[in-house]
């Protein structure tokens, strides 16, 4: 354990996590060029998706691990895994609008009436932005600890909307299964949280994310 709390206090474990963090889409890109998707558009925009959600439960699965294992070291990577997540969120966004909608607002406002789930996209992206955004220590003094609390929250509606997004477009396909599992892991870190919460209620406000 004195090995695992010294790696993570390492001054090199930020900047390898994010060259980590980014070989999934280094990944796609390769493969992209060698020809391996059947649809690559599809693929990419699927793939990067994906990734947003995985660094999603990453991001939430800090605190739990933090208390659990007695590591405060991992709060060190909750920001790069948050802002991880923004990033494959990002290119997940970017290449919808570009690969599927070629950038045509009409389309993509057109897309976004008929198909519930790329709403639910949308309004996730929405609330991860401010997120994003505010993730640096200039927010934090700006805006005052517990206002900066109460806004970064809002990652918990993210959650539940990002499920819903990859629930309704899975939906459609009739092919659910992969979306219980995360829908299952988020539940299982939220869960966490609220029997955290309960336990330690004068405490309450320094559960984070």
């Amino acid at each position: 354990m004195d090995v695992i709390k010294r790696m993570l206090a390492s001054r090199k474990a930020k900047p390898v996590l994010w060259m980590l963090g980014l070989l999934p889409l280094a990944w796609m890109v390769w493969q992209t060029m060698q020809g391996a998707y059947v649809n690559p558009e599809e693929s990419l925009v699927r793939g990067a998706g994906d990734w947003a959600l995985r660094f999603l439960c990453l991001t939430l699965a800090v605190t739990p691990a933090r208390v659990t294992f007695k590591l405060p070291q991992v709060l060190r990577f909750r920001r790069v895994l948050g802002l991880l997540m923004f990033s494959y969120a990002v290119v997940h966004l970017v290449l919808y609008m570009g690969l599927a909608m070629g950038f045509s607002l009409g389309e993509i406002a057109t897309d976004i009436a008929d198909r519930p789930f790329i709403l639910a996209g949308m309004l996730t992206f929405l609330l991860l932005l401010p997120l994003a955004l505010t993730s640096n220590n200039a927010a934090i003094r700006a805006l005052g600890a517990s206002n900066w609390q109460a806004l970064h929250r809002l990652i918990y509606v993210a959650a539940g909307t990002a499920v819903l997004h990859f629930l309704w477009m899975r939906a459609g396909k009739n092919d659910t299964a992969e979306v219980w599992v995360y829908t299952a892991i988020l539940g299982l870190l939220l869960g966490w949280r609220l029997w955290y919460w309960n336990r330690n209620q004068p405490a309450a406000g320094a559960c984070g994310h």
